[in-house]
């Protein structure tokens, strides 16, 4: 699948049939996610991936009623967390910019639409789910405190047809300095 066509596919998902991911696939979803850069090859984003029942359940509890809905019958949940104080840091701890571990989270902007993309390109739905619990993730999945809980990523398959909702143009979002 060309680029173009992984770009203009991917959509978030909130309609899963009951359909297994394999595990190698979600290996190549997560292998993609690692090649993303990242500040000074930090490489903090961690990925906690629950693809059993329990673990499927745990997840499903830290997640909003509606969120619940939108991602039932998902084959696996992957809460993505940051390493805290390193991406944009020093190693003596002091942040180089103004942004401090906001350069963590863009890090892990990067490797999660990198993931996404790999979705979409191997066939695969997903949903991600900003608004979570992450104090009950943080204890289900023994999450360090030095990391941040930032989003739950839904994994799966759907029948659903790809409606792409209607995007800005480039003239919306965007201003050309040619001077």
């Amino acid at each position: 699948m060309e680029l173009s066509e992984v770009l203009n596919n991917r959509k978030s998902t909130r309609h899963y049939i009951d359909k297994k991911v394999d595990k190698s696939l979600l290996d190549e979803m997560l292998s993609a996610a690692n090649l993303a850069p990242s500040w000074k090859n930090s490489q903090t984003p961690r990925f906690y991936v629950a693809t059993g029942d329990k673990s499927k359940n745990a997840v499903r509890e830290a997640l909003p009623e509606f969120n619940r809905k939108n991602s039932e019958n998902a084959s696996a949940y992957i809460v993505t967390t940051v390493v805290l104080n390193r991406s944009g840091f020093e190693k003596g701890g002091t942040a180089v910019t103004e942004i401090g571990n906001g350069w963590g989270y863009y890090d892990l902007g990067l490797n999660n639409m990198a993931l996404l993309l790999k979705a979409t390109e191997l066939g695969i739905s997903t949903l991600v789910m900003g608004i979570r619990d992450g104090e009950k993730l943080r204890k289900e999945f023994d999450i360090p405190e030095t990391e941040a809980v930032v989003s739950v990523i839904a994994v799966g398959y759907t029948d659903s047809e790809i409606v792409r909702p209607k995007r800005k143009s480039v003239e919306d979002f965007a201003k050309f300095y040619e001077d």
